[in-house]
């Protein structure tokens, strides 16, 4: 019993760090990645998609990405929902294809995503402490209906903690690998 919280613990503790690390690749940096456009939807034929389902999107350069519609007709509305999106680059569409030209940061605006991904990692380190005091939660009723004793709740609580410990960590290197990406000049 106390076996499935602490795995269901991990597995969500799991799933968090993944959603901690998909918000971070969403994140403008100096660099391109394909990542930048999977938060960005485009109407194809009457249904919301993103632009990743309707085109190939390629990285030819460091600062540079290729979307290739399959079909051409998709380019001018790939092209505006590119520029309502809070990205800040302007797409370059030639009839073919759209190229979206990454510019340098500023110091201003690498302080300033710099900031936001420390608070994504903030959010995501309470997500784990949340996950965390759910499963202790779990144990402490367990222990109050008689299903395991007072020295198992203390080694579960702990072996949680240990889990928490190491998923807390792992949502630090990835920030701090991420200020490093946006800091590059």
């Amino acid at each position: 019993m106390k076996d499935r919280v602490i795995s269901e613990a991990r597995k969500r503790m799991g799933q968090s760090l993944e959603n901690n690390q998909h918000e971070f690749n969403t994140i403008r940096t100096g660099r391109a990645s394909v990542a930048l456009l999977d938060n960005i939807f485009i109407d194809y034929y009457g249904t919301r998609t993103l632009i990743k389902h309707a085109a190939n999107i390629s990285v030819p350069e460091p600062r540079m990405i290729l979307i290739s519609p399959f079909d051409p007709k998709l380019l001018k509305e790939i092209e505006t929902q590119i520029i309502k999106s809070d990205l800040g680059i302007n797409p370059t569409n030639d009839g073919k294809v759209i190229r979206l030209a990454i510019p340098p940061l500023n110091e201003e605006r690498r302080l300033e995503l710099v900031r936001l991904v420390k608070k994504v990692a903030e959010d995501g380190k309470v997500a784990i402490r949340n996950i965390r005091r759910d499963a202790n939660d779990e144990f402490k009723k367990m222990e109050t209906g008689g299903d395991i004793t007072k020295d198992d709740l203390v080694h579960s609580q702990k072996e949680v903690q240990d889990i928490t410990d190491e998923f807390i960590e792992k949502v630090n290197k990835a920030l701090e690998q991420k200020e490093k990406e946006i800091m590059e000049v």
